[in-house]
């Protein structure tokens, strides 16, 4: 048998010189398309429903919302077991599925379920799917923050809402379409905000209850479209912008009329820009900064991504306004390059 294997390989040698140099360079394809990482992802197939219930304490979180939506995932398909986790404003159930599930058929049942649920949960509250990600899916992380000194074109000093902006605006939206992205997470800055501080003995003069003013905010910030009109063969759109653009827009919106004269909200509140409520703030060498942290898609290879993250990441930095940068503070392409030339020394070594 050896001997008629040889003998048609002596006699057919191109044959079988075309078909060593086939695999060989199907080996080189696959080695180069090869998904390598530091370490293996073992992680489950699971699904997380987040839903924010500001002000709910962790056992009203436990019995209006967690318990009401775990037990709403019971029967699903190929489903292994669920966990849940109640905090203070946030409720978060984990939905394990068995192994070799597909994460979007998981993903299809879940969203199926939650549409169920919603009506049986308090008014307000939006549960929402996790990224599409696993424990090991964090590949890269980065700041923004501001240069010593740096200044606004109206010469203020930048802040953590002016951060904040910047990631939303120009930093995130630009690699959440690299490929191979799921999710953008921030940490730091804070959300600027139109606060009106009602004078309450203001309103006791005018008679105006504090619900007033949030009903007449909500029906004066509202584009009104009343179709269009036809003249000589053009279309001419009507339509009422209402919606808000800046604080005096805020203060002259009409409360209410006494003997014909009106009453804004500027007469009986304080309207001034703000922020948000935070609990937490990111910082880099005692500055405050914005932390961003990018999320990979399960089944994506994290070195290139990463690499492609980067790349990304410095042509966004350029955009930036002056006194404003991005700098990368991890990079998996870093650890798995660092664990491949350990296992290539540990090999010759060995």
């Amino acid at each position: 048998m050896i001997d008629a294997i040889i003998r048609t390989a002596i006699e057919r040698r191109w044959i079988v010189m075309l078909a060593v140099a086939f695999v060989a360079a199907l080996g080189v394809y696959n080695y180069l398309r090869l998904p390598i990482d530091a370490v293996p992802d073992i992680t489950n197939v699971q699904v997380q429903i987040n839903t924010e219930a500001p002000g709910y304490s962790p056992l009203e979180a436990e019995q209006r919302v967690t318990f009401t939506i775990e037990n709403a995932m019971a029967g699903l398909p190929k489903l292994s077991n669920t966990r849940s986790l109640s905090r203070y404003g946030l409720s978060q159930v984990t939905v394990v599925f068995e192994d070799g599930t597909d994460i979007y058929f998981a993903r299809q049942r879940v969203a199926e379920r939650m549409a169920q649920v919603k009506s049986r949960l308090p008014p307000g509250l939006e549960p929402e799917m996790g990224p599409i990600a696993t424990g090991l899916g964090e590949i890269y992380m980065f700041t923004v923050g501001a240069e010593p000194g740096a200044r606004k074109s109206d010469g203020t000093r930048y802040d953590g809402g002016d951060l904040d902006k910047a990631m939303d605006w120009i930093v995130r939206p630009q690699l959440s379409k690299v490929p191979g992205v799921t999710e953008v997470n921030v940490i730091g800055g804070y959300e600027r905000q139109y606060l009106v501080a009602p004078l309450p003995a203001k309103l006791l003069a005018y008679g105006i209850a504090p619900r007033d003013l949030v009903e007449v905010l909500a029906k004066n910030n509202a584009n009104v479209g009343a179709g269009y009109i036809e003249r000589a063969g053009t279309q001419y759109l009507i339509r009422t912008p209402g919606q808000v653009s800046g604080l005096d827009d805020i203060r002259r919106i009409v409360v209410k009329q006494i003997n014909g004269a009106p009453v804004t909200i500027g007469d009986v509140a304080e309207v001034s820009i703000g922020k948000n409520l935070r609990t937490g703030a990111a910082t880099m060498n005692g500055e405050e900064v914005v932390l961003g942290t990018v999320f990979m898609l399960i089944g994506e290879n994290s070195r290139v991504v990463s690499q492609r993250t980067a790349a990304k990441l410095a042509e966004v930095s350029k955009t930036l306004p002056e006194g404003l940068f991005a700098e990368t503070v991890y990079d998996r392409t870093v650890l798995v390059d660092k664990t491949i030339a350990t296992v290539q020394k540990n090999l010759l070594e060995g």
